[in-house]
């Protein structure tokens, strides 16, 4: 489950954990454009980040490059496809995020995980992946001298894996145990029982890494099948950001990804939520300290015309410790450590809402206050005022501008807004967007998602 200033979408970044890997961190703009919380991060400058230049360039075969040349010691090199678990089907539940495990399991020029990884560490890189239920990614982030490496070994890895089946096979288990370790963290997994239940009966529903069983089912030729449909150049995009000019960044994406062969990509069967369920609760009884809640309604997709309207609307109920829900939920009643407000954009649909963590007996006192002040905002008992909204767009842009100065999320920032609109955006220009909105576009939009009878429920408890 992913908070959201500005727009973000769940997504497992999972393949090489580290202790500051954390999926719920509310920073970019783009979906997902956290990638981690990297205390390497080499920053740019302010100015820089504010004017932010960019190229896109569409190769012959199709594939999009996106420069951002913001110089700087580090360039971090990302590699994105347009696809994710949405695209699958029962059977293979779990090979979007499985196939991005195995890319890193060996190559046509590097026959081992372990030759790529020492190869990656013996000039001080970083490298992992992601997926998304729509999106899926690999980058290397490294110094700027080592740009054509990194290219190098990504173009190896998804162009060229070996898709060894004795890996496939020991690598289930390693994904078998991933997906325990997500059931044993209700903060993580009340996450997916409430996608499961507010997406019920389409593939937005499912789990990202699947279930045990798809994992256990899935053979070799599964993952050439799903490579030779979805892995095309015209559904890649290479983003670079950093010390690298645009000359530099062409050639070499040239050299390694131009060869590609132009095929079509398999399209994708998109069926949309309903939110028509008849029941809106689940409850997972399961033995913990706390009761882990999300309580959150239908909203709107990547995109959408309100999405500034909804950064503010999150900001001023759950971003920082002098929001809404902060106060009401923490401060003032002592129900909850945690409460934020959290929310997922798909191409077509999305949803808004807050997960708390809080004693089982208060549970059911933590989720009125939270609806409390959802329909406060959205009926105008508890108006937004101007100095409220002028803090929200400030919070929102400060909290922007500080995720940009790392590469990484440069990357995202760009990257998934290519990928859900085609359109990219400066920073410059989402700051003047967040400037014009309006209290009343905030308290209509409220009104617009939090109606009555409308709110979906996921509990994991132990009672």
């Amino acid at each position: 489950m992913v908070s959201t200033l500005l727009w973000k979408t769940k997504h497992i970044y999972d393949y090489a954990p580290t202790d500051s890997q954390d999926n719920d961190l509310p920073i970019t703009d783009a979906p997902g454009g956290n990638f981690i919380n990297n205390p390497l991060a080499v920053h740019c400058p302010y100015d820089i980040i504010l004017k932010m230049d960019f190229t896109k360039t569409t190769l012959g075969n199709g594939v999009r490059v996106i420069v951002i040349p913001t110089g700087g010691e580090s360039v971090t090199s990302a590699i994105w496809f347009g696809v994710g678990s949405r695209a699958e089907d029962k059977r293979i539940n779990g090979i979007s995020h499985f196939l991005e495990h195995m890319a890193f399991k060996g190559s046509k020029k590097r026959l081992s995980a372990r030759a790529i990884s020492e190869e990656v560490d013996g000039f001080g890189g970083e490298f992992n992946a992601g997926t998304s239920k729509e999106w899926t990614n690999y980058y290397i982030k490294a110094r700027a001298g080592k740009v054509e490496n990194a290219l190098d070994i990504l173009s190896d890895m998804l162009i060229n894996p070996l898709l060894d089946p004795k890996e496939i096979k020991r690598e289930k288990g390693v994904i078998i145990q991933e997906i325990a370790m997500y059931e044993d963290t209700p903060m993580a997994k009340i996450g997916d029982y409430f996608e499961n239940l507010i997406y019920k009966g389409t593939t937005l529903g499912w789990d990202i890494a699947g279930t045990k069983g798809t994992v256990r089912g899935m053979t070799r030729a599964d993952f050439l099948d799903y490579r030779r449909r979805f892995y095309t150049s015209e559904n890649m995009v290479v983003t670079l950001a950093g010390g690298v000019t645009e000359k530099q960044a062409l050639e070499l994406v040239e050299r390694y990804f131009g060869g590609t062969p132009k095929v079509k990509t398999a399209k994708i069967d998109i069926v949309k939520p309903m939110f028509d369920a008849k029941i809106k609760t689940f409850r997972k009884k399961k033995k913990t300290d706390q009761t882990h809640l999300v309580v959150g309604f239908p909203g709107k997709p990547y995109g959408a015309s309100t999405r500034y309207a909804e950064s503010l609307l999150s900001t001023v109920l759950g971003g920082g410790m002098s929001s809404r829900l902060f106060l009401e939920v923490r401060e003032r009643r002592g129900l909850a450590y945690a409460v934020k407000p959290v929310a997922d954009h798909a191409v077509d649909v999305g949803y808004f809402g807050a997960y708390a963590g809080t004693k089982p007996e208060k549970s059911g006192e933590a989720q009125k206050v939270i609806l409390d002040q959802f329909y406060g905002v959205a009926s105008g008992d508890y108006p937004i005022a101007a100095q409220e909204l002028i803090k929200a767009k400030e919070f929102v842009k400060g909290h922007l501008a500080l995720s940009l100065e790392d590469t990484e999320d440069l990357c995202g920032f760009y990257a998934v807004e290519e990928l859900y609109t085609g359109k990219l955006r400066t920073p410059a220009e989402v700051y003047e967007a967040i400037d014009k909105v309006t209290s009343e576009q905030v308290t209509s939009l409220a009104k617009e998602l939090f109606v009555e009878g409308k709110a979906f429920t996921a509990t994991i408890s132990p009672k």
